[in-house]
Parts: structure tokens; C-alpha cells; sequence
């Protein structure tokens, strides 16, 4: 059902944990599943994200979308951040069975959470970038969308 990088990613999860004084923090939440994914940023001054870590209160397959997450914007710039989407970690994952498609973007819309917080914070925009929800199912009726 599950690959073996998903099998991986959660029973070794990289990055856990908390950043102290991070740059960026991005909390969202799933209300049908009930999953929480907080996402921390330490980014430079150069916008590089030199490091980052999270925390995931979830199934399996939100900790893992959670661990490929930060594998792919650590050392990035917060605009390569940004082009980070769902699709991406799941094909880095090598896919996602379909019920748990939502879990990736959960990581999507973490990083974005993290990111709006860091512009928010040093009065900067990035292109797409929009105020993140507080449940990523506000304005959808149902998984089968995505």
C-alpha cells in the first residue's frame, strides 16, 4: 500500500523537532482527518533556509509528507520554497495511495504557512503567496477534488 520511501520517511522521520526563535513558523490543520503539521524555518540573510524542522500529529502518511517536506526546501531560497507543491513530495515519496493525497498537501500548505509568516514578519511578498487558511478544506467540498 505504502512505498518504500513513505516507509522510510516515517518510520525515520528527518528534521523533528522544534526551531527556537525560528525565522518562520506555519501551522495548518486538517479537520476531516483531524492532522497537524507545524513547520519550522531558520532562513538566513540571504533567504536560504538553512534549517528546519517540524512537528506532526497524524497518521502515517502525514509524518512522512511532513519528513520530504523539509528535506526539500532545506538549503533552498524561500521563492524555490515556494515552488515546493504537493505533486513534488509526492513524487519524491514515490506517490501516495489516493485516500491519503491530502496529507501532501498539508505539507504544501505548511510550508506556505511558514513562508507568509516570514514575509509577514520582514514586510516582503512572494509571488502566489496567499494568507494561508486555518483548515485546508476551507472553500472544498470533498478529497475527490484533489
Amino acid at each position: 500500500m505504502y512505498s518504500e520511501k513513505v516507509m522510510d520517511h516515517f518510520t525515520n522521520p528527518r528534521n523533528v523537532g522544534e526551531i527556537e526563535d525560528a525565522s518562520a513558523v506555519g501551522t495548518v490543520g486538517n479537520a476531516k482527518c483531524g492532522d497537524i503539521m507545524r513547520i519550522y524555518f531558520d532562513i538566513d540573510e540571504n533567504q536560504v533556509i538553512q534549517e528546519v524542522k517540524f512537528k506532526t500529529f497524524g497518521c502515517g502518511a502525514a509524518v512522512a509528507t511532513s519528513s520530504m517536506a523539509t528535506e526539500l526546501v532545506k538549503g533552498k531560497t524561500i521563492y524555490e520554497a515556494m515552488q515546493v507543491t504537493n505533486k513534488a513530495v509526492m513524487e519524491a515519496l514515490d506517490g501516495l495511495p489516493p485516500v491519503k493525497v491530502h496529507c501532501s498537501l498539508l505539507a504544501e500548505e505548511a510550508i506556505h504557512a511558514a513562508l507568509w509568516d516570514y514575509c509577514q514578519k520582514n514586510g516582503i511578498t512572494i509571488d502566489g503567496l496567499e494568507k494561508p487558511k486555518s483548515d485546508i478544506h476551507e472553500d472544498e467540498e470533498d478529497e475527490e477534488e484533489y
